[in-house]
């Protein structure tokens, strides 16, 4: 039992529920919080903690008919399985509380969401890893696999242990900012400045003749990390955007080195722990995925859910999948995607959904009007927009086993999520992809098909203007 599912169990068997403190208690003891920092933590006294937490020690000995007190509590209940009764009990609460709670899956799933899966071992490895003085956490995965969702806990489990917070989103930056190095290395200095609620200093710190990056990091090392009284956390949103920019991430990233580096013989820079965070929509230069910068610190690469995540977000939705059978229909057809998954539990039990009929959804999925047309037009506008991409993915899901794509055109493919490499393995000089899920491989065997046409008719009339263009320029300039 984790204690999540502990937290949930006794929500929904005790006639109050849970109050915030007793949560917090519960959570910090399982972690093996002293009741002095806990109490600490939540601005109590640490006798009213104490007596808090004598009470549901009390609640959970009684509720599990043996003795339990904090330091046995995490030893008894993490192996202790769930009956029958216990997992109905949530079931009937997770019904109740969806009905109230229901949430539309856009945007990153909030800190105190009931419907944020984990997916162990990522989030401790995480935490540990910011933990670390001078720590570098890469987080890669396309869009909607749930990387913002990691973030808001990453911060939340840093402003716990007293952190310093500040977030960037280069896709917020002015075209502009981008024109050169210096001025996207100011204006990271001055954002960066702003979020700490420091004024902003460059030109006491900026010198020409040493070049935007060494004065990056002296304004870093010598103004920004001495004012701080904690450690900070810095997350660095939508990196792709900087990946654009050629020759400014050519110069980013072995900053980002240096200063990982830095922080192993210079004390000041373990205060700075970097959490980097991009889908690689843009396509990253081969040269720069090869770069040092990725071989740094810990790299975490989002993995789909696995059927029994499925089946736990199923439960938090108020849904009885414990046979695995809707389980297995759901993912045949979109795999693990979280978004897609989280998508469809929505409709199957939101107002004006399907009202629970997922054979009818899934029938509708791949069609325009199924639930996934949005998100699939805005593949479509990218495949339109790149002919090259849309080429190769028309041989991925025409073909039954894999296909040998070019690693530029793979990584695109893998990193705007419609296919799945096997492995990073070169088969010569090439990559083995195949589509990402079904849901893909059946809506765009039709959209493709008609492309295929559309664009056809658009070559024959080209050709058609072109040889009237041929005689017209036989023509001589008098005629």
């Amino acid at each position: 039992m984790t204690i999540d599912e502990l937290v949930l169990l006794l929500k929904a068997s005790q006639a109050t529920g849970l109050t915030t403190l007793q949560e917090l208690i519960l959570r910090s003891s399982w972690e093996g919080e002293t009741y002095a920092e806990i109490a600490s933590e939540a601005h109590y006294g640490e006798e009213r903690v104490k007596e808090i937490a004598a009470h549901l020690w009390q609640v959970l000995s009684n509720f599990y008919k043996e003795p339990i007190h904090k330091s046995n509590f995490r030893e008894t209940l993490e192996n202790h399985p769930q009956s029958v009764a216990h997992q109905q009990l949530i079931k009937e609460f997770n019904r109740a509380a969806t009905a109230i709670s229901l949430e539309f899956p856009s945007g990153p799933v909030s800190f105190n969401s009931r419907f944020y899966i984990p997916r162990p071992p990522i989030e401790e490895l995480a935490y540990a890893e910011m933990a670390e003085p001078g720590s570098v956490i890469c987080i890669k995965a396309p869009k909607k696999m749930g990387k913002s969702s990691l973030v808001l806990r990453l911060l939340a489990r840093a402003n716990k242990q007293g952190f310093g917070t500040v977030t960037l989103d280069f896709q917020q930056a002015d075209k502009a900012v981008f024109a050169s190095l210096d001025k996207f290395l100011r204006w990271f200095c001055v954002n960066v400045s702003r979020e700490l609620q420091l004024e902003p200093k460059l030109n006491d710190y900026w010198d020409e003749d040493m070049g935007s990056k060494v004065s990056c990091s002296i304004y870093f090392q010598k103004y920004l990390l001495p004012a701080l009284s904690s450690p900070l956390v810095l997350v660095l949103n939508e990196v792709d955007w900087v990946f654009e920019y050629q020759e400014i991430a050519q110069e980013l990233l072995p900053l980002v080195r240096s200063w990982h580096k830095q922080a192993k013989r210079v004390e000041i820079w373990q205060k700075l722990r970097l959490v980097l965070v991009y889908s690689t929509e843009i396509l990253v230069p081969i040269k720069l995925t090869q770069s040092p910068l990725f071989n740094i610190g810990l790299t975490i690469n989002l993995p789909p859910f696995t059927k029994e995540q499925v089946q736990d977000l199923a439960q938090r939705h108020g849904l009885d999948w414990t046979d695995g059978k809707d389980a297995d229909s759901l993912m045949a057809m979109v795999g693990g995607n979280p978004y897609l998954v989280r998508l469809a539990l929505y409709h199957l039990v939101g107002k004006g959904g399907l009202k629970g009929d997922l054979g009818q959804l899934l029938q509708q999925a791949p069609t325009e009007a199924g639930i996934y047309n949005q998100c699939l037009r805005q593949y479509v506008l990218a495949l339109r927009d790149q002919p090259e991409l849309g080429d190769a993915f028309y041989e991925v899901i025409n073909t039954t086993n894999y296909v040998k794509l070019e690693p530029s055109l793979a990584y695109q493919l893998q990193s705007i999520g419609l296919i799945n490499l096997e492995g990073d393995v070169y088969d010569g000089l090439r990559l083995r992809g195949t589509p990402a899920c079904e849901l893909y491989r059946l809506y765009f065997q039709q959209y493709l098909k008609k492309s295929e046409h559309f664009n056809n008719t658009h070559v024959e009339q080209l050709k058609q203007e072109n040889q009237q263009l041929s005689v017209l320029s036989s023509l001589d300039e008098l005629t």
